[in-house]
């Protein structure tokens, strides 16, 4: 009782793959440090997004389990969601960023929490009562929550700025604490972070915010609210002022790139003005990686940019009208500051001009899950929230049920059963992981466990694949992530560049039906341009390009069953290939898109399950693919 008497007094006023490669050495700060190896051996796989109880909206949308939970999921125990369903992945993963937003951190499990006879707000009061009857009045008072934040119209019990404070204090103290007990070097790495999310009139320019450091200079700053802020020069602020004062080391990740009406990756500033040499220094010091895929669609690139590229439209449908609150419809001339495609080809084109690229990022995916169920497998998918758990009618339910899907924008089965973030590090570890992605050596799955390795030099040859590529690929190039030095002492070699690409399968899901190489440049002209290559694929003697395309693998999917099987595609796919229309004067990127056979979606999952009759135009199956960071390379 004392606990709920002091949660509302704040409010009203008054939580692996076991790595074992890597040797446990010595205690270091408190924590146990892991040996590095000379180069990355071995992928990682995480989750740098995951919402808990402690999430203002998280809460409200009925989720009961909190930062410990989410971390015994995501290393592998079983937990009960919130819902009653009992939970287990089938793998565990490496590592898990818990990022809960900064803004109202804890607001509503306090009201929740709170002695009913305290709330003497008519409004607060009548969310309370919703969110005690249950998940369903627990969206209703969410649904009301997010229309009273979009029009500034929050009472003040959840909005008071000192309240908040003490209040984000406290949630953020006890988190951490459970946050470092979960950190395992060398099996299970537990970082520190939060979501900082900003958001324009319904336009997502949301960032996660991830520490390298331990709970000793973590614990000295909170979590930044971005309440008032519209950009993001605040939360680099703070990221400057955190590094300066500890000695540590954050960095943020933006996503959900495509319900940002073209104002993630602008040309401009954020005054209208050309970008800076100076202002995209500091962007791309501060944003190393851009989360590719989630469950609330797929940013890699758009059919409307992309008209040549047949497979440019995976998980767009849906997201692409209308920005993440569904107040402002999105015009075709928006879509291009939306996307990774087309923010990699700016990127080129700003550095064109100003000689620094603010877009070279590397690229994760990850679930933005609101259940604290790191899940991204369609087998065993637990939606965005708990009202989307599994339940016979969560596919042709609003994307927020009991909402209505003109009011939300979108119905449930365009969420995406995505993503993962892929990271080679030379540990699991904290600083290793870190340092990878601040080196953009990772890459993003829409939740297969794809195994893609990516280098690109000057002297690579098919011979290397029978040799250790992989000590190559770090001796004689550079990794994903990396740039290509122009011919010189150091870089033998002459003419175009090759790169050495390499695929496997996930061990428990389908065979791979392509690796492509997408290739962006600009022209002498100041004109940005891409092209796809297919460089390798399964049954290549028997699936010959025509019309400069290559067939389509087949597709075993039995709907009716929601099964499939591996007799078309192939486990592993591998080549060197050399760019055939490299031009030495222009600066180009490259990077890897991997396809594998047409599996299932979750959708096909819950049909089979609940024996349900659905719309035909809702899809059943995909190709789920991996996506790497780019190579680039610029000219002399």
């Amino acid at each position: 009782m004392r606990k709920a008497v002091m949660a509302a007094m704040m409010l009203l006023g008054s939580t692996a793959l076991v790595s074992g490669c890597h040797k446990l050495t010595k205690m270091v700060g408190g924590q146990t440090e892991v040996k590095n190896t000379a180069y990355p051996e071995r992928v990682y796989w995480g989750d740098t997004h995951l919402h808990t109880s402690n999430s203002v909206d998280a809460f409200g949308f009925g989720n009961r389990l909190d930062p410990e939970a989410a971390l015994r999921f995501a290393s592998g125990e079983e937990v009960t969601s919130s819902t009653g369903i009992k939970a287990k992945l089938a793998r565990p993963l490496d590592f898990l960023v818990v990022t809960d937003h900064a803004e109202g951190l804890g607001a509503t499990k306090a009201l929740y929490d709170a002695p009913r006879m305290l709330i003497s707000d008519p409004t607060l009061l009548r969310w309370y009562d919703l969110m005690h009857e249950g998940t369903k009045g627990s969206l209703q008072a969410t649904a009301e929550m997010l229309d009273a934040r979009a029009h500034g119209k929050l009472p003040t019990g959840l909005n008071d700025p000192a309240k908040a404070a003490t209040r984000t204090h406290k949630v953020w103290s006890d988190s951490i604490g459970t946050v470092d007990n979960y950190n395992q070097p060398g099996k299970f790495t537990a970082f520190f972070g939060f979501e900082y999310t900003l958001m324009q009139g319904g336009n997502n320019l949301h960032r996660n915010v991830i520490f390298r450091d331990g709970i000793d200079k973590v614990s000295q700053v909170d979590p930044l609210d971005p309440s008032a802020e519209l950009w993001p020069d605040k939360l680099w602020d703070y990221m400057d002022a955190y590094e300066a004062k500890t000695g540590g080391k954050v960095l943020a990740i933006p996503h959900n790139s495509n319900l940002s009406n073209g104002l993630m990756f602008m040309l401009t500033d954020p005054n209208g003005g050309p970008i800076t040499a100076e202002y995209a220094r500091r962007r791309a010091a501060h944003e190393p990686v851009v989360e590719i895929t989630q469950i609330k669609g797929d940013s890699e690139a758009h059919p409307f940019l992309s008209p040549n590229d047949e497979f440019a439209g995976y998980g767009t449908a849906g997201w692409d009208l209308n920005n993440l609150l569904n107040t402002q419809p999105t015009k075709p001339a928006d879509l291009a500051g939306s996307y990774v495609r087309e923010a990699l080809k700016r990127g080129l084109l700003i550095e064109q001009r100003t000689g620094v690229n603010p877009y070279k990022f590397g690229v994760i995916g990850s679930t933005d899950a609101h259940t604290s169920l790191s899940t991204a497998d369609d087998n065993n998918f637990f939606g965005k929230h708990p009202g989307v758990e599994p339940n016979p009618n969560r596919a042709t339910d609003s994307f927020i049920p009991g909402m209505p899907v003109e009011r939300v924008g979108r119905m449930n089965w365009q969420s995406l059963a995505s993503g993962y973030a892929a990271v080679w590090a030379t540990s699991n570890s904290r600083a290793a992981i870190f340092d990878a992605m601040m080196r953009r050596e990772v890459y993003g799955t829409t939740g297969p466990r794809m195994t893609v390795r990516f280098f690109g030099g000057w002297d690579f040859k098919g011979d290397d694949l029978k040799s250790d590529w992989v000590k190559a690929g770090y001796q004689r190039g550079v990794p994903m992530g990396g740039t290509l030095a122009p011919h010189g002492p150091s870089t033998p070699g002459t003419g175009a560049p090759s790169f050495i690409v390499s695929a496997l399968k996930d061990p428990v899901d389908g065979n791979l039906d392509r690796v492509q190489v997408v290739k962006g440049w600009v022209d002498q002209a100041g004109t940005a341009h891409e092209k796809v290559f297919d460089v390798v694929w399964s049954a290549m003697d028997q699936r010959k390009p025509v019309g400069g395309k290559v067939p389509a693998v087949g597709d075993t999917v039995d709907v009716t069953k929601a099964t499939y099987t591996n007799t078309i595609g192939a486990p592993e796919l591998s080549t060197v290939w050399t760019d055939p229309e490299f031009n030495p004067g222009q600066r180009s990127f490259y990077y890897v898109r991997v396809l594998m056979i047409p599996t299932p979606n979750w959708i096909d999952y819950d049909m089979f399950k609940y024996h349900l009759t659905l719309d035909p135009a809702i899809p059943l199956k995909q190709q789920e693919r991996a996506y790497t960071s780019a190579i680039w390379y610029n000219p002399v």
